[in-house]
């Protein structure tokens, strides 16, 4: 959470305001979300939204954090005994998320990310760099526990998995979805089979 300035929130207001934001960048495009806009579909005045947050970028931020809180369950499993299906969950509900309610804020917050190495650091801290190490997790614990033989770098095969979301999310020739997760998974179990 960004450090508040003046009265405390109000929880409501906030989750209004995560949500709209992330509603509205969905519907509308990253470049074209506007703080007037966000505090007028969560009901709020644009000086409520200043008081927390500095910028867009900001309140997408905080509302992807949240977000990924939700879902935590799916997002960070827990190393059972099936990781194939850990992997195949986790790019499921990361990929579902992107493509229903997160696909057009990564893809902005990526772009400002470029031109500015604080953002870069915020996103990777807060939004990327948790998922990369939950699936990182999920591979060391099936490379541990035999499921998968250790015959490739983990983090090219993060790379790999994550890497077909972006692409798709950028050049947006196909969707980021189930299917897509299904792949994925199955390209990394065929990276992992004993050879």
């Amino acid at each position: 959470m960004t450090g508040t300035r003046g009265r405390p929130r109000s929880e409501e207001a906030r989750r209004a305001i995560l949500h709209a934001a992330l509603e509205l960048c969905e519907r509308d495009g990253y470049q074209d979300l506007t703080i007037k806009a966000i505090a007028d579909a969560a009901g709020v005045g644009r000086q409520t939204v200043y008081r927390w947050w500095p910028d867009k970028a900001s309140i997408l931020m905080e509302a992807l954090v949240d977000l990924a809180r939700e879902h935590e369950t799916a997002l960070v499993p827990v190393g059972s005994a099936d990781v194939l299906g850990d992997i195949e969950r986790l790019l499921k509900t990361t990929y579902e998320l992107s493509r229903k309610v997160t696909g057009q804020a990564l893809v902005g917050l990526m772009a400002d990310a470029q031109r500015d190495s604080a953002l870069s650091k915020r996103l990777q801290d807060t939004v990327i760099g948790p998922r990369r190490a939950a699936l990182r997790a999920v591979l060391q614990h099936g490379v541990d526990t035999g499921e998968l033989a250790a015959t490739v770098p983990l983090d090219l095969v993060v790379d790999f998995a994550f890497g077909a979301m972006w692409y798709r999310l950028l050049s947006r020739h196909a969707p980021v979805d189930a299917a897509l997760a299904c792949a994925v998974t199955a390209g990394i179990a065929a990276m992992f089979a004993q050879r």
